[in-house]
């Protein structure tokens, strides 16, 4: 079923930077049409646009006009969660500069009437299905979390997940994250439990225009699958549906941001995943009004983030935006240009379908593809390479095991080697598939203990219900904590000494220290275990010796 992009659009109160320097709104709403005015330009008619929503949240609670949390979640929210349970993938993203407040319109804060689309989502969700009396229909849900920072993508629940997951594209299935963690969870509490928990790993960071500016793109999945039995035919049928929850990382320019090094390298990533997102919304926006719609190249692997939204741009989903808007007169150009991006946006027409049952249709498929790769890799005398069912011949074969031999598969020409790459990835996805339900609250259960004891080796208390408590003293693992005139200061900052040879000072070094007589390799800790269980550290002093206490631990 063909239908628009929903967009809307929200106006936030001026920030502290922008009160500060005076500044002036130009932005009027009335009804879902927006105006804004050229500050510089004041004789020039102001610029119009109409949009799904005009959201006026300028203002104080007490404006009739004002637009709360809870009503922006009762327009867009609430129509995509019942998207989700009629069967549909749904996405709703936010755009917007930096300190626009796109991560308060997603996720909100914890104060009550503060909460934002994602969390309300999730919680009504729940609430939806607890008041289920069907004895044939029954419902789980999953939940992955990830952030793509520069281009990585990054796994914010799994604590075993080291550095950056791959981005595949299967014929079957489409882009999806290899080995990204799919959690499942039975209540609100435990999605809120996961989503503090990827919170906390987010990368922000502080710039000019926002102190906690997000500089990742954070993609929230819930994954929901109803089940129903037909008691006249015993067969069991499923709808499965994606809920993609998208924060982006704000647009910025560099000199209004003041980002520099670092900061800045981050700000060239954003910019550049966003560019592409506005090239792959304009082509998609001018493919609705030519007549040349097949033959239009779209972007999409222009960037990770455009090519794991692929589905949820123009594809099988009902996709709602929300553009986040400051009204200070100092962000004129930022604000018009989120204003344009929208208003191309709303052109966009996707086409979802009903995700009807599959899971099986998935498993017959992948089942069949399996067949295929077999047959061919026995063909060409590879069986070493694989365990066919009843088979257990492992006998080597001839030079061409060794050669880049081309096979037709399906039209297409593939070397061996992609072919057993292929098996092994089609394997894997119907292993993931097979999962019982016990088996995935079991792995979440495990993930969870494993989150836990990681956090408590390196210093971090845990409570019961999951809260953090604070920072103590590891008692496995050597360390140094800091001194500071202020009691308030001393021992906030832990720092770990490795096995093996741990090198402090300021300049190539495992612990780098700053201070006026803090050399370049200022002290070498010599760190192992002896017969007896204990670590001993053995201190190399090339400066002034710091105010250290060595504790043999069991």
């Amino acid at each position: 079923m063909a239908a628009s992009v929903k967009v809307a659009v929200r106006v936030r109160p001026f920030n502290s930077r922008e009160t500060s320097r005076d500044a002036k709104c130009v932005i009027q709403m009335q009804g879902s049409s927006t105006c804004i005015w050229n500050p510089k330009q004041p004789k020039e008619a102001a610029k119009n646009f109409s949009f799904d929503y005009s959201y006026w949240s300028h203002s104080t609670e007490d404006d009739p006009a004002f637009t709360s949390q809870r009503q922006v979640y009762l327009d867009i929210g609430e129509e995509m969660l019942l998207h989700a349970f009629e069967g549909y993938n749904v996405c709703i993203f936010a755009y917007g500069q930096t300190g626009a407040g796109k991560s308060y319109t997603m996720m909100g804060k914890q104060e009550p009437g503060q909460q934002g689309i994602i969390p309300q989502m999730c919680e009504d969700l729940f609430k939806r299905t607890s008041e289920n009396t069907d004895p044939d229909l029954s419902y789980s849900v999953e939940v992955s979390y990830m952030e793509i920072y520069c281009e990585r993508v990054r796994d914010l629940l799994n604590p075993k997940s080291k550095g950056a997951l791959r981005v595949r594209e299967h014929p079957i299935m489409g882009p999806y994250v290899e080995d990204l963690s799919k959690l499942a969870v039975t209540s609100y509490a435990d999605i809120r439990d996961l989503m503090d928990a990827g919170n906390k790993a987010r990368t922000v960071a502080a710039t000019n225009m926002n102190e906690t500016s997000s500089r990742s793109h954070a993609v929230f999945t819930i994954v929901f699958t109803q089940r129903r039995r037909d008691q006249l035919t015993s067969l069991d049928t499923e709808k499965v549906s994606k809920v993609s929850l998208v924060d982006l990382a704000g647009s910025e320019r560099a000199d209004s941001s003041g980002a520099k090094g670092v900061r800045l390298k981050e700000g060239a990533n954003i910019n550049k995943s966003l560019t592409t997102l506005g090239k792959v919304i304009s082509a998609l926006a001018e493919m609705q009004n030519s007549k040349r719609r097949k033959s239009e190249f779209i972007p999409y692997r222009d960037s990770v983030l455009t090519w794991i939204l692929k589905e949820n741009l123009g594809g099988n989903s009902r996709t709602a935006m929300i553009a986040a808007l400051s009204p200070a007169d100092i962000n004129y150009e930022e604000t018009l240009s989120t204003l344009r991006y929208a208003d191309r946006a709303k052109q966009i027409r996707c086409n979802a379908v009903i995700n009807e049952d599959p899971n099986a249709r998935l498993i017959r498929e992948l089942k069949e593809e399996v067949n295929r790769l077999r047959d061919l890799l026995l063909s060409q005398g590879l069986s070493r390479l694989i365990t066919a069912p009843g088979t257990h011949t492992h006998t080597h074969t001839h030079t061409h095991t060794h050669t880049q031999t081309h096979t037709s598969f399906n039209g297409e020409m593939i070397t061996n080697e992609e072919a057993v790459e292929r098996l092994k990835e089609t394997e894997k996805i119907m292993a993931e598939l097979n999962e019982t339900w016990e088996e995935k609250l079991r792995k979440t259960e495990s993930i969870r203990l494993e989150r836990e004891s990681i956090l408590a080796e390196m210093g971090v208390s845990i409570k019961e219900d999951g809260g953090t408590v604070g920072v103590f003293s590891p008692k496995g693992t050597p360390h140094l904590v800091n001194l500071n005139e202020d009691p308030l200061m001393s021992e906030c900052l832990l720092y770990y000494i490795k096995e093996g040879v741990t090198r402090v000072g300021q300049k190539d070094v495992d612990i780098k220290l700053s201070g006026q007589f803090i050399k370049e390799q200022h002290c070498v800790f010599y760190s192992y275990i002896n017969q007896n269980g204990e670590v001993l550290l053995n201190p190399q002093w090339a400066g002034p010796a710091l105010l250290i206490s060595i504790a043999r631990t069991p």
